[in-house]
């Protein structure tokens, strides 16, 4: 979508003869329906005046196009303004600008990122020259017109109200103002911003923009050679029996989805049964195949860790576009992209935003965005009452579509030292249902049951030196070190440890210094360590050998619970049994995170008895180590 485009003698004279902001906004509301906040008014009305200053020099042709709020493949940003036409070689050129009105940042030392005033406090956000080169990077892979039909992107940053501090322009920043260039306030930076335009445009061609906006969104061969070359010989990727299955019949699904014959898809499997890498595996395949493709998530923590090790570094990458929240799809147009991948898909809300209050339902803006939407679910996973995935929920969502709705199961055990038996037992134990499992023997999985949470932490610790161990629990502490990072969060006795602060809670789980903190469900839902330590808090308790949940013992501010007490209100039972079923799902999904070991600490003692009365007989290592 692009929101207006003229050439340069129509943008000057909708900025100097009318209020070019209204002129926007109108072009604006009759493609989208909407109007836009006061304040995106004024940066309009702003940025396009010094733009248009920047573009009243003669040497720059009246028949240059010009393009606002363009709208950038595999996202939901817009590009501010874009400048087409030809450069000294006849060849076809784009010029990007990523226009700011910041006056001062402020540096940071992570990668791309600086920290200014915005929204009524300081906030870290990616640097302009990163946003702008980043910008055509998605142009370069995902637009054809770019990437086979010879148009040649460039980016720049200009900000127009920013005096040259040494600060957004240090070395920190130099590699990515290298790659698009960083103009900033003053006739001499409005000068050279001039001639890195007239650099690469010479001369005016309207048919340049039409190519440009009107090219075919897919992502580009050398794109996906480039992410199937990372999957390829990775044993982490590699797929197994009912895996294999499954991922051809996603295949088959995708390439023959279309707008008249579209496709939902359906695959159920429990913790361990290889979602994720199925999901993985599907999204690169399809990308193989010219498919527009996303990885969709509600949880960010299942997304970055794949990004992250598809791309084999800790910093952003041109992957990252790939891997997207569920929350941004509520005015997709219908059938925009070719295929959804779709993770964690009981994770799902009904409405988005961040005060959730957008959208109508992601099941169905999820469907509606796509051909072909895939989604990889276990309904005993939900562990928020605002998780609303259901396997009925996306039926109905597909067949009100007209879409093939097809269902598979994953049952091959790859966690939990591919105990099905664990997992029984788990379920029985804590009350999810009741199985045939009634006791535990760890032979193959070592389950064991600790005194105090530092042995239960010392053993974790030392399991992680030669592989993957980290430790979780329950949210029954309130995340002191938020506002105090000298101040312990989990306090047990003796026992003092923070909750994942110190690093991108997104990466905890492969953050190597996190083996210090504490985990809770939104690090590592979706994700696996060789051994997981969970702390069972005072919101699970056992009295005379019956399971009893407490929402009350879970911290305040605990988002799982949000709205329990308004529910219980209106329907007390009805409240009671789902907030049971939240806590007990999410003891269930923190203990199957691990492939080689689960170790247990109760906070209470008959509960840790209850726990111990349910191992085998004489069982070795099950007690206190």
């Amino acid at each position: 979508m692009i929101v207006y485009e003229a050439d340069k003698k129509q943008f000057l004279s909708d900025n100097n003869d009318r209020d070019i902001e209204d002129v926007i906004l109108a072009k604006y509301f009759s493609a989208t329906g909407r109007k836009v906040p006061a304040a995106e008014m004024r940066s309009w009305r702003d940025s396009l005046g010094y733009m248009s200053r920047v573009l009243s020099d003669s040497e720059i042709p009246n028949d240059v196009g010009v393009a606002v709020e363009l709208h950038i493949p595999q996202s939901s940003k817009r590009i501010d303004i874009s400048l087409t036409g030809r450069g000294h070689d006849d060849s076809k050129n784009v010029v990007i600008v990523e226009l700011k009105q910041w006056d001062k940042v402020r540096s940071s030392t992570k990668d791309a990122l600086v920290s200014t005033y915005l929204g009524g406090g300081h906030r870290e956000v990616v640097h302009p020259s990163y946003q702008a080169w980043s910008y055509a990077s998605l142009m370069e892979g995902f637009n054809e017109a770019v990437y086979s039909g010879g148009i040649s992107v460039q980016a720049c940053a200009y900000l127009h109200n920013y005096e040259r501090d040494g600060v957004i322009d240090s070395d920190h920043y130099a590699g990515y103002i290298a790659k698009a260039p960083l103009f900033l306030r003053g006739e001499t930076e409005r000068g050279l911003l001039r001639n890195f335009i007239k650099q690469h445009i010479k001369f005016g061609d309207p048919s340049v923009l039409y190519e440009l906006v009107n090219g075919r969104i897919r992502p580009s061969k050398a794109l996906s050679e480039s992410l199937a070359g990372l999957l390829k010989g990775n044993a982490e990727f590699i797929l197994i029996d009912d895996q294999k299955e499954v991922y051809e019949n996603i295949l088959a699904a995708g390439r023959a989805a279309s707008t008249a014959n579209p496709k939902v898809v359906i695959v159920e499997g429990g913790p361990g049964t290889g979602k994720t890498v199925l999901a993985i595996n599907a999204l690169v395949a399809l990308m193989s195949a010219g498919l527009n493709c996303k990885y969709v998530s509600k949880n960010a923590a299942p997304r970055r860790v794949y990004e992250t090790k598809l791309a084999g570094t800790m910093t952003r990458t041109r992957y990252s576009n790939l891997f997207t929240g569920s929350g941004g799809f509520i005015d997709t147009p219908i059938d925009q992209f070719d295929v959804l991948i779709v993770d964690e898909a009981h994770r799902l809300n009904e409405k988005s935003g961040l005060y959730g209050n957008l959208g109508e339902n992601q099941v169905k803006e999820l469907i509606a965005a796509a051909k072909c939407t895939v989604f990889f679910i276990d309904e005993d996973q939900r562990v928020t009452l605002n998780d609303i995935g259901t396997k009925k929920t996306i039926r109905d969502f597909g067949i009100g579509k007209g879409a093939e709705v097809s269902e598979y199961e994953l049952a091959s055990q790859f966690r939990c030292s591919g105990s099905d038996g664990y997992i029984a037992w788990l379920d029985d134990t804590l009350g999810v249902r009741e199985t045939a499992n009634k006791t535990l023997t760890p032979v193959d999985f070592d389950f064991q049951i600790f005194s105090t949470p530092d042995e239960l932490h010392a053993s974790i610790a030392e399991k992680n030196k030669s592989g993957t161990a980290r430790v979780v629990s329950g949210y029954c502490w309130p995340w002191t070190s938020k506002k105090d990072p000298k101040a312990f969060d989990i306090v047990i006795g003796e026992y003092r440890k923070r909750w994942n602060l110190d690093v991108d809670g997104s990466l905890w789980i492969i953050a190597p210094n996190s083996i210090s903190e504490v985990g809770c469900i939104h690090t590592c839902q979706g994700l696996e360590v060789d051994y997981i330590g969970v702390i069972i808090g005072p919101d699970l308790i056992v009295r005379d050998g019956r399971v009893v949940t407490v929402p009350n013992a879970r911290d305040r501010y605990d988002k799982t619970l949000r709205g329990y007490k308004a529910r219980l209100k209106a329907d007390p039972k009805k409240a009671t049994a789902e907030a049971d079923l939240i806590i007990k799902n999410t003891y269930r999904t923190l203990m199957t995170r691990g492939m080689k070991g689960c170790y247990v600490y109760c906070s209470d003692e008959e509960t840790a008895g209850y726990f111990r009365a349910r191992l085998s007989p004489g069982t070795l290592g099950a007690m206190q180590p």
